[in-house]
């Protein structure tokens, strides 16, 4: 894990007036928790509007994303957690949902915060999921990042 060449917080934005939806899994609770958690204090802070939704598990956030965006959201905000095993599951379920969000962004022309973790252990998860004592705060970093890139959309379509 490194967040090593990570750009700086350049401060809040004004999202006032942007839809959000936060598609989040359900698999380790903990750590999903602790990206909801992260998502809305950024969310808050930018002043969007959002609410949050609970899919079953990484592999559906792509389909469920793309209802959202469908439905009129300006952005979307995928948050999971994979954790690897010892099967080649791990890379099926990690690789669907990174091209599934991915086809979703550029098919709708809409934002797809990425808070999906692939971790190797529990312990990456802890570290990434903006709890007390985290190195970082992943969930904070996608809902912003969905926030930031629906403002340039925004601001190149006007």
């Amino acid at each position: 894990m490194s967040g090593k060449g990570a750009p700086q917080a350049t401060g809040t934005v004004d999202a006032t007036g942007l839809d959000v939806v936060v598609v989040a899994g359900t698999w380790h609770e903990t750590i999903t928790d602790g990206l909801i958690a992260g998502a809305q204090r950024a969310l808050d802070a930018s002043g969007a509007t959002y609410r949050v939704v609970r899919v079953p598990g990484s592999f559906e956030l792509p389909v469920v994303a793309k209802a959202a965006l469908d439905a009129g959201a300006d952005a979307a905000v995928a948050l999971g957690v994979i954790i690897r095993g010892g099967t080649p599951h791990f890379e099926f379920v990690s690789n669907a949902a990174t091209d599934g969000l991915t086809r979703v962004a550029l098919d709708t022309g809409k934002p797809v915060g990425f808070g999906v973790l692939t971790l190797d252990d529990e312990a990456q998860g802890i570290a990434r999921a903006g709890l007390p004592g985290s190195e970082e705060d992943k969930g904070f970093e996608a809902a912003d990042a969905a926030i930031r890139t629906a403002l340039v959309l925004r601001a190149l379509r006007a």
